[in-house]
């Protein structure tokens, strides 16, 4: 009905004294039926997330996806006719009160039109994502969710077998990590063809579509600068000496080596009781540590626990890492964790609660405005581990605050230094797959090259790490996202700086900058804050918060 009502009369509904009227009413469908179908894939995502190794999961959430794409073909036109209304004729009808509410999203599109395909290229290259993209993406997850890991008498799925990576023995390190590089070395050519397929697919796309560069397309969908993150990476590089070189060599240190072995990089402190920390007290202590920022965003939070939205416990085939899912804004965010425990889990559920209640808070600006570009989505959950870290920290003594600094630290240090080196991993293989496919032993060299470029030369990488670059799910599922991730701590760092020297009526300007979920730029977001990202000077700022926690650790040895 809705491709019978408005396909090839746009252009008509931009005429005449009603024009505003009768465009927002025919943008408002397009967004109830946009939901609908965000909602059933949502549903079919998250249960196949519950267990990725279950074929009727499987089987479903493809047919789901099946569907929803031979569905939403029948929408294609709109955005795409939409672009094509000359651009003074589509201002003028904006001036109208109906679709004032709509600017932010029809500026969006339009910035998309130099990229826009004929009708019926955009067609093909939507329906055949089901036998493209989002199936070398499932059997990326599958296969995943599938190996298994001996340690020592134990076979374990990837996400324990992780976690042991942590542990306080040196021994049940090593065993994790040589029973890791293990199977990803059964596995590596399956994955390096996932790879090379899915590089190569997006490049046709990127060539078909006018991108230049190879990260252009993420660019322009977080609706940042490509200076912008030009800046953000140069001067993360740039740094690596004062920060990951430096805090590695302080560690080596404490563990009486020159070096470290790569299982030792996120290995707990040495002399430093570590215990378990259950699930009731983490929920306690994120609650406690956002109700002392707001109440509300406390309350919002709390609505996760009380309503059930947390999926917490590991399972055999449950998808690895964490996320918070936004689905669509007539629902509710989900969270996944695979919650064990340690300090660094409850750092997780500090950071996915982040995403639930931006994504909360944003919900009422529709299925189209509510969602955030990655740079600007990763704000909220960074700022609410270091709600959580500060509060924690306020309550240490001597030794707890430098095991907790130095988990702060190395935390950081994951979120910036090694997604620039991702960035940096991903980039190189996309630039080279423009000249052909890359093979194992490539793949493997390029791993390494920005590894010991981002960790410095205390981290001794050991034979088998080759292969870790495997089992990182964002190379697959969102190219050049984990950029967003240094965006974000470095943003956040910034921003806890403002409120730290001013912190009245912060909040509640913090809150209204969550709650434009994606109507404004990230100059408008942070213009409240004194702040802006296209300063040079903002990143070192990000940053030194970084190196002064470095400081305090030295001061503390």
């Amino acid at each position: 009905a809705f491709e019978r009502d408005y396909k090839g009369k746009l252009a008509a509904l931009a005429d005449g004294p009603e024009r505003g009227a009768r465009l927002a009413e025919a943008i408002r469908r397009y967004e109830a039926l946009d939901d609908l179908l965000g909602r059933l894939t949502s549903y079919a995502g998250l249960v196949h997330a519950g267990d990725t190794a279950d074929p009727a999961r499987g089987k479903f959430y493809a047919d789901v996806q099946e569907r929803v794409t031979a569905a939403s073909t029948h929408l294609l036109f709109f955005t795409l006719e939409l672009n094509r209304l000359d651009d003074a004729k589509l201002e003028a009808t904006m001036q109208h009160g109906a679709l004032v509410h709509y600017r932010p999203w029809i500026e969006d599109i339009r910035r998309e039109k130099p990229y826009q395909l004929e009708d019926r290229v955009e067609q093909l290259f939507h329906e055949k994502s089901v036998t493209g993209y989002s199936a070398w993406t499932r059997l990326f997850d599958e296969t995943i969710a599938g190996l298994r890991f001996r340690v020592g008498a134990k076979v374990l799925a990837i996400e324990p077998t992780l976690h042991l990576l942590q542990d306080p023995k040196e021994a049940t390190r090593k065993a994790a990590s040589e029973a890791l590089a293990k199977t990803f070395k059964q596995n590596v050519r399956s994955f390096a063809l996932i790879t090379n397929v899915l590089t190569k697919d997006k490049e046709i796309s990127d060539r078909w579509r006018g991108f230049a560069d190879v990260a252009d397309a993420r660019h322009l969908s977080n609706r940042v600068e490509p200076e912008v993150v030009q800046a953000l990476v140069q001067a993360v590089r740039a740094a690596y000496p004062r920060l990951s070189h430096r805090y590695y060599a302080l560690k080596a240190r404490w563990f009486g080596k020159k070096r470290l072995p790569h299982w030792d990089r996120n290995a707990p402190l040495p002399k430093v009781a570590t215990r378990t920390i259950g699930w009731s007290e983490a929920q306690a202590t994120v609650l406690d540590a956002y109700g002392a920022f707001s109440p509300k965003m406390a309350a919002i939070a709390e609505r996760f626990f009380k309503n059930d939205w947390i999926d917490a416990p590991v399972r055999p085939g449950k998808a690895p890492g964490a996320f918070s899912h936004p689905t669509v804004p007539s629902a509710h965010p989900y969270v996944l964790l695979n919650y064990q425990g340690r300090p660094r889990d409850v750092m997780t559920l500090a950071h996915e609660l982040g995403h639930g209640v931006h994504q909360v808070l944003a919900a009422p600006k529709g299925a189209l405005m509510a969602p955030t570009p990655l740079t600007l989505a990763e704000t909220a959950s960074v700022f609410g581990e270091m709600l959580t870290f500060k509060k924690l920290l306020a309550k240490a003594d001597r030794k707890q605050r430098k095991a907790m600094l130095a988990a702060k630290v190395e935390d950081m240090i994951n979120t910036v230094v090694r997604q620039i080196a991702f960035y940096t991993f991903e980039r190189h293989i996309h630039t080279e797959r423009r000249a052909g496919e890359l093979t194992v032993e490539r793949l493997n060299a390029l791993w390494l090259e920005v590894q010991r470029e981002s960790l410095g030369e205390a981290i001794e990488l050991r034979s088998g790490y080759e292969t870790f670059w495997a089992y990182i799910s964002h190379f697959v599922h969102s190219p050049f996202y984990v950029y967003a991730y240094a965006f974000g701590d470095c943003l956040v760092n910034s921003l806890y700086a403002v409120y730290e020297r001013a912190s009245e009526g912060f909040a509640e300007r913090y809150l209204e900058m969550l709650a434009a979920g994606g109507t404004k730029h990230h100059s408008e977001l942070l213009a409240p804050f004194g702040l802006d990202a296209r300063d040079p000077a903002f990143w070192q700022g990000g940053l030194g918060v970084i190196q002064r926690m470095i400081d305090e650790l030295e001061e503390l040895d």
